[in-house]
């Protein structure tokens, strides 16, 4: 009667055993799954302020071009009067 009875809580304490590992791999699941979307929002959060900075780094150097090639063509309109001006 003894081993029956061990035998059972034995049997009791192993289906709790399982039981509780099924809900332990369930909530690692959840778990990793949310870790999993965090670092992709990140992740993604992460290569819009990059591209946003390449934007704005972009737009700055293209005004910049912009400014230079206007001096330039100023400087050579003004070279361009000098070298009339000699020659009349």
């Amino acid at each position: 009667m003894r081993k029956i009875i061990l035998a059972a809580a034995a049997a009791g304490a192993a289906l709790t055993l399982v039981a509780c590992s099924e809900g332990t791999e369930e909530t690692t699941d959840a778990a990793a799954e949310g870790a999993m979307a965090d670092a992709e929002a990140n992740a993604d959060a992460a290569v819009d302020a990059a591209v946003a900075e390449v934007d704005a780094a972009a737009d700055t150097a293209t005004a910049e071009v912009d400014a230079a090639v206007e001096g330039a063509e100023a400087t050579v309109d003004a070279a361009a009067a000098e070298v009339e001006a000699a020659a009349e």
